[in-house]
């Protein structure tokens, strides 16, 4: 079955037409020409056989012009058909041999960039090569340094390590040798105190008994100092009491054992008292801090101590009128007489009163607090517990107080009050 031809490349009626008209033509005159000889009898079978013939002619004719026509049009069509053929395979001729030439220079490219790839690749190759050498050298030598340093630094540790098991071991004897002093100290002063009280009753000579109270004073701060390198150093206090000790006693003890006890005023009405085996260590916890306030204060400033009991047992209020401490003094105080500071490395002059305060504190359970004083300056508050509490069972012994004699001598001129040594520097915690 062949394909349809285009509606442009059929024969057209207009030139099929004129061969089947003249044959249409002719074939009726000779028709006309056959019926006009015949016989009348004949003339019908004649015409019908005539004009059958002739239509038939016609249709022949009509058939093989328009057949002749279409093999026309139909070899005009394969001429044109073979033509684009051969363009196309021209074409298809061109297009290979570009492909060939595209195909050719790429493959030159594609070997060219391969040569490039290759020889940047063996140039990089051996570029780290050269860099690894030269790292692994280089890490090498590092290594070796630092195995030397490391050698050096274990040596030097292994002496460190030697070094501070020296200074153990002489801090240690140091403490033990200070605590050797510092008990012998306390013995050396309690001794002369009980020759002061001989002689303080053996004479009474006015002037020779205002001398003995102002050794008997000197002695007892001299007293306070060795109890104070005594607990420092960890060793017991010299003293000890047997029974209870009332407030009041605790109190004017505190005050024999500093300078300005002139200065300290004592508003106490409680009848509690302290158990014998705590006595010594709260008083001088009170000591401390009654010195503190004193030295802190102007000299010509009251310090005011107030006793109140509550529930938890007595509440001790140190209050002056010196210099106002602030936060950040105020927290460093705090963390001072709270004992939780174990070393002696960091005391200075400002702090061992208060280093002295946090291990009594620590000690016996006391708890120490400041606050702003309504007196302008800083207060104190110190609560001890309950179970350091108890009725006297007798009346309290004879505690190391300064005596006013039956005449006192004129005083002495307080010393020029100079705040630069008298008080704290801006930054410096206060205590002694």
């Amino acid at each position: 079955m062949t394909a349809p031809s285009p509606s442009g490349e059929r024969p057209t009626l207009r030139a099929t037409a004129p061969a089947p008209l003249l044959t249409a033509a002719l074939a009726a005159l000779a028709v006309v020409g056959a019926v006009a000889t015949a016989p009348n009898s004949a003339r019908v079978p004649v015409a019908w056989v005539t004009g059958t013939a002739a239509v038939l002619l016609c249709v022949a004719v009509a058939v093989a012009t328009r057949a002749v026509r279409s093999a026309q049009l139909a070899r005009r069509r394969l001429d044109a058909v073979s033509q684009d053929a051969g363009r196309l395979l021209q074409e298809r001729a061109r297009q290979a041999e570009e492909f060939h030439q595209e195909r050719t220079r790429l493959a030159e490219e594609s070997a060219r960039d391969r040569t490039r790839t290759a020889d940047a690749e063996a140039r990089e190759r051996a570029r780290l090569t050269a860099d690894f050498e030269a790292e692994r050298r280089r890490l090498g030598a590092e290594i070796a340094e630092e195995q030397r340093r490391s050698a050096e630094l274990t040596a030097e540790k292994a002496h460190l390590a030697q070094q501070v098991r020296q200074a153990t071991s002489d801090r240690a004897a140091a403490i033990s040798a200070t605590a050797n002093a510092a008990g012998r100290m306390q013995a050396l002063s309690t001794a002369m105190l009980a020759d002061l009280r001989a002689m303080e009753e053996k004479h009474s000579d006015e002037e020779v008994l205002a001398d003995l109270l102002h050794l008997d004073h000197r002695t007892a701060q001299a007293g306070r100092l060795a109890d104070s390198v005594a607990v420092l150093a960890g060793a017991r206090s010299g003293r000890r009491w047997a029974r209870p000790i009332v407030m009041e006693s605790i109190l004017r003890g505190a005050m024999g054992r500093i300078g300005g006890y002139q200065r300290v005023r004592l508003h106490s009405s409680s009848d509690a008292a302290v158990a014998g085996h705590a006595a010594e260590g709260v008083m001088h916890a009170l000591a401390e801090l009654l010195d503190n306030a004193a030295n802190f204060s102007p000299p010509t400033a009251e310090v005011h101590v107030y006793v109140e009991e509550v529930p938890a047992g007595v509440i001790v209020s140190v209050e002056d009128s010196g210099l106002v401490m602030g936060d950040v003094q105020l927290r460093r105080a705090e963390r001072a007489v709270s004992g939780d500071g174990a070393e002696l490395g960091g005391l200075t002059g400002t702090r061992l009163g208060l280093a002295v305060v946090g291990r009594l504190a620590r000690k016996h359970g006391l708890k120490v607090s400041f606050r702003p004083s309504a007196r302008g300056g800083t207060g104190v508050l110190v609560l001890i517990p309950q179970d350091l509490l108890s009725l006297p069972s007798a009346p309290a012994p004879a505690l190391p107080r300064p005596r006013p004699p039956r005449h006192r001598p004129p005083p002495r001129p307080p010393p020029p009050y100079r705040p630069r040594t008298a008080m704290p520097r801006p930054g410096t915690t206060r205590g002694r």
